[in-house]
């Protein structure tokens, strides 16, 4: 890696401040070394150096995602996850999906739970340089009780299936945690919540000594905790039981602020996987039910969210990015987006949780998610001023410059692929073929 000098474009740093026009910044191997006058002048003295020109257009810290499951394959149904996977084609299409990742403009990312414990040897492949994609951090299995996550019955009694590892008891619990931190994860996911047929919408189903023996495990091993959480209930146990990133939590009320906020976690609400079905849903052929659901928890969840953001709680931006209603590489923008239309914040403020904030789930703090001196060179050079648009960054042709550990990203799209036999569900029809139907 040399050096490069990004000349004259405008910095938002990610900090909140308002952008500073007409700046250097100097590039050196994967750090930024100098910001400002003193870059220019320092530059002049390099061999070795590339000029990126950015007049006119806005120099920021890379997106950096904090919610996604990159190992599924996009799956469309819990029929496609559970039952047409396997280990190595699976992490073969990680390993080509991923790059997508950094066209999008995300130069560092947490996949939270996936499938065979493909993440961690994922990560482990980026850092090598065998696969390249953005900074990494990864989780395993999600654990589970018995009760099941989102995937209702189609979760085992015991054992592991997809993305899910069941356990039974607190001696269970202990040991999984151990393993998975043995086995290479950098986090813990506790799915909190679960569905089951009949019972609308999720429920808590762990206890609250269990979640806090995960939690004092995980901590111990120097892991940190994400908990999926989707209703009032689970988002206090969270807190109370000192998960570190809670991921939805939906519906919560003012007593779980002041839990979070006394816990010291930070909440990544997700918010991009419920509106794209919300919105764009029934050009995919989603159900209308479902949809009215998924709109309904945003309005639910959207006015306490702002509450807890004005008490000094750390939003993050995810896009629970791996499934067909997120496919890899498309929406990882979009919920700064969501932050601005639904909790009132400024695009500069919705930047500063896609950015800065986001080095809380992949515990870099410090390391990146701000243009400053002596942080790592993940910047992007954007056609366009997103700081009074925010949207422009979901469109990939604004996205001029990636720069992800101070190396220029190739953008050339990734050549789209075929599937594979077997990985995708087929129906003979989408509704039942009644005499009525055929006659109507």
């Amino acid at each position: 890696m040399g050096n490069t000098l990004i000349v004259g474009g405008s910095v938002i740093d990610g900090s909140g401040a308002p952008p500073r026009p007409s700046t250097d910044v100097l590039v050196s191997g994967s750090r930024i070394h100098l910001i400002g006058t003193e870059a220019a002048a320092a530059a002049e003295l390099l061999a070795d150096l590339v000029r990126i020109d950015a007049r006119g257009k806005t120099v920021m810290p890379g997106l950096i995602d904090a919610h996604t499951h990159v190992t599924l394959g996009e799956p469309a149904s819990n029929d496609e996850l559970f039952f047409r996977r396997e280990p190595a084609s699976a992490a073969m299409i990680a390993a080509y999906n991923v790059p997508k990742l950094l066209r999008a403009g995300v130069t560092s990312f947490l996949d939270a739970d996936g499938l065979f414990n493909i993440g961690p040897a994922l990560r482990d492949c980026i850092n090598a340089g065998i696969v390249q994609g953005p900074t990494m951090k990864s989780g395993g299995y999600a654990l589970m009780t018995a009760v099941g996550g989102t995937a209702g019955r189609l979760i085992p009694d015991e054992g592991t299936a997809g993305y899910a590892e069941v356990t039974h008891n607190r001696d269970e619990m202990v040991r999984a945690v151990r393993r998975q931190v043995k086995e290479g994860a950098d986090c813990i996911k506790i799915h909190v919540t679960g569905s089951v047929p009949g019972r609308k919408g999720e429920f808590s189903v762990w206890k609250l000594d269990e979640l806090k023996a995960v939690c004092e495990t995980a901590h111990e091993l120097g892991a940190w905790v994400l908990g999926h959480c989707r209703s009032t209930d689970a988002t206090l146990q969270a807190a109370l039981a000192g998960i570190d990133i809670i991921y939805h939590a939906s519906f919560l009320d003012e007593a779980c602020v002041d839990a979070v906020s006394e816990a010291k976690s930070a909440i990544c609400p997700t918010f991009t996987f419920l509106a794209n079905l919300a919105e764009f849903g029934s050009k995919a052929g989603s159900e209308m039910a479902a949809l009215d659901w998924f709109r309904s928890e945003i309005e639910a969840t959207a006015e306490i969210m702002r509450l807890a953001y004005d008490r000094g709680i750390p939003l993050l931006c995810g896009t629970e990015t791996g499934f067909t209603v997120t496919p890899i590489g498309e929406w990882h923008a979009r919920e700064m987006e969501l932050f601005v239309r639904h909790l009132g914040l400024t695009p500069l403020e919705a930047i500063t949780c896609g950015t800065k904030n986001g080095a809380i789930a992949t515990r870099e703090q410090g390391e990146t998610g701000e243009i400053r001196e002596g942080m790592r060179a993940d910047i992007l050079v954007v056609d366009g001023d997103p700081s009074r648009d925010v949207t422009i960054l979901q469109d990939k042709r604004n996205l001029i410059h990636v720069i992800c550990r101070g190396v220029d990203t190739d953008l050339t799209p990734i050549p789209p692929r075929s599937n594979l036999p077997g990985e995708r569900s087929m129906s003979w029809t989408a509704v039942p073929l009644t005499w009525g139907l055929a006659h109507s």
